[in-house]
């Protein structure tokens, strides 16, 4: 018995739409998340030269700190470890070198307090002693 009178079987169809917008969702990440670099690489020679050592000393205040913060300007201790005391001391050595502004090199050991590090920075800088740098210990 056939109850279907007229009726047609539909055909099969495949709707390509959501299969488009997922591919496009998927392009649209890989042009986004895609990364572009251009490598350029020159190959030059560089000159070489030999040093020379030089046999001035380079004009430089050493400040040590020890581990229980007492301060060393040029191996001599100073009693007067705040800032306006190490800002004295640094202001009568820069008045010894002429036009030429040393550097100051801190050296610091490793368990000394970081405010006695800042101090030093802090009266560095008013001084007018602007060539800070650290000395650092080679493993």
């Amino acid at each position: 018995m056939n109850f279907r009178r007229g009726s047609q079987e539909d055909e099969l169809e495949i709707n390509f739409i959501p299969l488009i917008d997922v591919l496009l969702v998927i392009i649209i990440f890989l042009v986004v998340s895609t990364t572009f670099s251009k490598f350029s690489e020159l190959k030059i020679n560089l000159p070489t030269a030999e040093a020379i050592p030089q046999d001035k000393d380079l004009d430089k205040v050493d400040i040590v700190i020890t581990s229980d913060n007492q301060y060393f300007i040029n191996d001599v201790q100073i009693t007067d470890n705040t800032i306006a005391g190490i800002l004295v001391e640094l202001k009568n050595l820069k008045s010894k070198f002429n036009n030429d502004l040393p550097t100051v090199i801190i050296n610091a050991d490793a368990m000394s307090n970081h405010q006695s590090v800042i101090n030093v920075m802090e009266a560095a800088r008013l001084s007018g002693l602007n060539k800070v740098t650290f000395a650092t210990k080679v493993n």
